[in-house]
């Protein structure tokens, strides 16, 4: 009996991790989606700052940003010189 109840909780732990795969899945989607469709996010939500991260990454090198003050994915006025955790490097 005591190993039908540790493949059971195996079984358990394996489904829930499934579940909770896809749901991040699912989650990244519709994130993805949306930003490919318009809609974009508040700069508090990706803590947005006018100025560079502390490594020095800034919105100018970033594939997100749209010249001279835009964002793709970020609403308002971007400075150049900003930074936020939706940051994406360009490709070089």
């Amino acid at each position: 009996m005591s190993e039908q109840i540790k493949a059971s909780r195996r079984g358990i732990l394996k489904a829930g991790l499934t579940v909770l795969a896809g749901t991040v899945a699912v989650a990244t989607a519709a994130r993805a989606q949306d930003a490919a469709g318009g809609d974009k996010v508040e700069q508090s939500s990706v803590q947005y700052q006018d100025k560079p991260s502390d490594d020095g990454l800034k919105c100018s090198s970033c594939v997100n940003f749209v010249a001279p003050n835009a964002c793709k994915v970020v609403l308002g006025n971007i400075s150049p010189e900003g930074y936020c955790v939706a940051y994406a490097p360009k490709a070089k």
